[in-house]
């Protein structure tokens, strides 16, 4: 890399085609390279748990088996140890094995906002809150960028729901845009320096986040000061000469030379950003220079997913003190996720361990009197007679039940979102009657995401391991039996039902427009402000010893707490600082009752006694004044507490409103906008009842339209089918072979695997992708005309659309072909004296 040029002469070396090449990729996972100039292809890889280095060219879902890989506890899970020092050590671990087996570009953390726990994909979010996941998102790109490989973290912006994910458009207001989904990246970005950012599928306001100059440009660049290069999610890629308008780069897969050849036919591209977005290629490819590790890595890496997930693991409930189980405990195992763990997410995450205990074997190397093991119960299937009475025999036996409960394989998944919060009937109806026999029963979680107890009494304990990654059973095992003190606490609400939740009945949504109609009432903000009563807040968790707090401080630096170890067991504590204004109504924009803005993680041996200092930051006093499009302080006196979670408060005291002012950025501007009592401004939203007392459901459009600043009102769906109407859309076709194709392919294929119990991950996608899709990611098999004649096709001109689909797959064969050739020659710097920019553009 010493002798490669420097990036401004590469760039005057390029040819205008070689540079439009740089912007899309070479195939599913690699960069185009230049040999000439000594410019070498990037390899990227899935990576936000464990690195997912495909077998299989092509692949980017995970049909094929990938290179084994360490699978540490997911996002969701880790984010419950509250411990970004713990992230960064996982984040490490993933850089060396990432550089360790060839991948440059490793695709996380994932960092979007769970808006709602019906998002499919929450397993691989940290949090609902913007300060968590900005902490442990800057954790995780500073331990990965640490093996001088890049991070990609993702999903840039505003991505949070599956359902119709390629094609939704995001509507949200630009104080909650800024404050709740754009907060966590800011502070990546502002703490890690990632070399990439992927941004995602959806619009936002109208437009695709890749094409998104307010997101990509005026945002990302020059307010947060980004410098490096931003990639599609995969199939993400629309128009590329708007992208590289608004400063997205490199478009991936590879769509052959489909938007090569677009840029070569744009007739205002921009040369002057097209080189700032080679330049970013460039600069990444010098940027990357993995360092080496050693084969044993892996047996580190093993025992630091186990260190991992014992601290991430949240004990929920815990009647009479029933854990930890005594080491002569006579004790049942009933659950099918004792033999067959859920310990992972499906979708482009998905790892292939390098090694995996099930929990029956760690139960049986644990010092427990084991004396049954039952299944009791099998994915998506009613109780079986035979199999329900040897869990009851098995339970009459035992001095505890230990149950293995949760969320199958198909109940959360990249490309579909949840239909309700409930864990399967079957498991319900078999903990009932287990119930009956033994009333002691531990119930072990498993899943990536909140759910409803409304079996909550029929149950003892509960213990929420999450997915905990391959050694997530003997860690959970550890915490049974006193081993480990359970230290995890809820990174997200667990709502009493489905119904309490902000985005309750419009979540997700169905059309192209997605309404964030609660603003910034999301999560615990919404739970707080409403008082709406939840099962467990956010932040919650139990242990096995009890902690003390006194002699709370508050100044215009920040809080100091003692905490005191007040039970008979070493244990962990997380303190948790929130943030509230005394007089919301006088604020710049909405506030919600308190925010999280500070929080630490102390270990504290029995009796022992620490005092806790959380500095205040430039995150802790501010909101985003829409009127001036500028931070502002907050303002007047606001309300500092330290509590046990978002709901119950331990010790609180009021910071003046000058020691407020005192605490605020540098540089806030004054508030301005309409004037409220004592001349301070207020949003106008507030004078709507909704969104002052923050009961969001059933907010109009008109008031939403407040909320916006502008008129927004619902559009109608198309009644043709266009480039960017997903396949789900097919049945509305015209056409009958495309209703055929939507109800006999891909709805009944849905069906089958429901069926099954697991997610078929292509199917998934097909259902969601756009139709430009067919040409964003054939890899070059077809082009916008293959496309065009489909859709003419299914929107009822049959013969018209085959003969253009048939006369547009074979040019586009031949321009291929053409084009590669132009690329390779000019690439090596073997091309012909014939050989130009101009005849690579008419190769038609």
């Amino acid at each position: 890399m010493s002798n490669s040029p420097t990036t401004s002469d590469a760039l005057a070396s390029l040819s205008h085609f070689e540079k439009v090449a740089l912007l899309s990729g070479k195939n599913t996972w690699q960069t185009r390279e230049v040999p000439r100039l000594g410019v070498r292809a990037l390899f990227m890889a899935d990576g936000p748990h464990g690195v997912r280095k495909q077998m299989g060219p092509s692949d980017h879902l995970g049909i094929n088996e990938s290179a084994p890989s360490t699978c540490f506890p997911t996002a969701a899970t880790v984010a419950n140890s509250w411990d970004p020092t713990l992230g960064r050590k996982v984040a490490e671990a993933l850089g060396r094995e990432a550089a360790h087996i060839g991948v440059d570009v490793l695709l996380g953390p994932g960092m979007n906002i769970k808006r709602s726990p019906l998002c499919g994909r929450n397993f691989e979010y940290f949090s609902e809150d913007p300060y968590l996941t900005g902490k442990f998102g800057a954790s995780y790109v500073n331990g990965i960028q640490s093996a001088g490989i890049a991070a990609s973290p993702k999903h840039f912006a505003v991505n949070s729901q599956e359902t119709r994910r390629m094609t939704s458009n995001s509507v949200v207001d630009e104080q909650t845009l800024r404050e709740i989904y754009l907060t966590s990246f800011e502070m990546m970005v502002r703490e890690a320096a990632p070399k990439t950012i992927m941004s995602s599928y959806n619009l936002i306001n109208g437009t695709y986040a890749h094409e998104n100059g307010h997101l990509l440009q005026d945002i990302l660049r020059d307010e947060w000061g980004f410098d490096g290069m931003v990639v599609t999610d995969w199939g993400g890629g629309n128009d590329p000469a708007a992208a590289i308008e608004a400063g997205g780069a490199i478009e991936m897969p590879s769509p052959g030379f489909n938007s090569v050849q677009e840029l070569m036919d744009a007739k205002n591209l921009n040369k002057e950003k097209l080189d700032a977005r080679v330049a970013e290629v460039l600069n990444l490819v010098k940027r990357v220079n993995p360092i080496t590790a050693d084969d044993d890595i892996y047996t580190a890496h093993h025992v630091l997913a186990q260190e991992v997930a014992e601290q991430s693991i949240v004990l929920l409930k815990n009647e009479n003190n029933i854990l930890p189980l005594a080491a002569d405990t006579r004790v049942a195992i009933i659950g099918a996720f004792a033999f067959t763990p859920r310990y992972q997410g499906a979708g482009s995450s998905l790892v292939n361990p390098t090694q995996l205990a099930t929990p029956v074997e760690a139960l049986d190397r644990s010092g427990l009197n084991i004396v049954a093991k039952e299944q009791g119960f099998r994915h998506g299937e009613e109780l079986a007679a035979q199999e329900k009475q040897a869990a009851l025999s098995a339970a009459g036996s035992a001095d505890v039940v230990v149950m293995y409960l949760g969320l199958d394989d198909n109940a959360e998944s990249e490309g579909k979102d949840r239909d309700h919060l409930r864990i399967p009937e079957n498991q319900i109806e078999l903990l009932k009657a287990v119930k009956k026999v033994n009333s002691n029963i531990v119930v072990v979680l498993a899943g990536g995401s909140a759910v409803e107890m409304p079996w909550i009494d029929d149950a003892s304990a509960i213990i929420h391991g999450y997915l905990g990654g391959q050694a997530g059973a003997p860690a959970m095992v550890r915490v049974l039996t006193g081993e480990i003190n359970p230290s995890g606490r809820l990174a997200e609400t667990y709502p009493l039902s489905l119904n309490d939740t902000p985005t309750a009945g419009r979540f997700p949504a169905t059309e192209q427009d997605s309404f964030y109609l609660e603003g910034p009432y999301v999560g615990y903000r919404y739970y707080e402000t409403a008082g709406v009563p939840v099962q467990f807040p956010f932040g919650y968790g139990l242990s096995y010893t009890t902690f003390a707090y006194s002699d709370l401080q508050i100044d215009a630096k920040g809080v100091r707490v003692t905490v005191t170890n007040t039970g008979d067991c070493a244990g962990r504590e997380v303190v948790q600082m929130y943030v509230g204004a005394q007089k919301r109504e006088i604020q710049v924009g909405l506030a919600p009752e308190s925010e999280l803005k500070g929080f630490a993680k102390v270990e504290l041996a029995a009796g022992e006694s620490k005092t806790v200092e959380i500095i205040f930051d430039e995150y802790s006093f501010r909101r985003f004044d829409v009127t001036s499009q500028a931070w502002s302080g907050a303002r007047g006196a606001h309300v500092v507490s330290i509590r046990k979670n978002s709901h119950d408060v331990i010790l609180s005291g009021l910071l003046s409103a000058e020691d407020v002012a005192a605490a605020a950025p540098a540089g806030a501007s004054a508030p301005v906008g309409a004037s409220a009592p004592g001349g301070e401004a207020v949003h106008p939203a507030w004078e709507i009842e909704a969104y002052r007392s923050g009961r969001i459901h059933g907010v109009s459009n008109s008031s939403f339209s407040v909320l916006m600043g502008r008129e927004v009102t619902a559009r109608s769906a198309s009644v043709e089918l266009h480039a960017n109407s997903p396949l789900s859309d097919l049945k509305h076709a015209k056409s009958p072979l495309g209703r055929m194709v939507s109800k006999y392919y891909l709805e009944a294929g849905l069906r089958r695997a429901d069926r099954k119990g697991k997610p078929d991950l292509n199917l998934l996608f097909q259902y969601g992708m756009p139709f430009r899709a067919i040409a964003k990611m054939s890899g070059g098999l077809a082009d916008q005309k293959v496309v065009d004649g489909i859709l003419l096709m299914m929107n009822g001109h049959f013969f018209k659309g085959l003969g253009a689909t048939v006369r547009g797959f074979f040019s586009n064969k031949s321009r291929q072909r053409a084009l590669g050739r132009t690329y390779e020659g000019l690439s090596t710097g073997t091309a012909t004296s014939g050989s130009t920019d101009n005849d690579s553009a008419k190769a038609n």
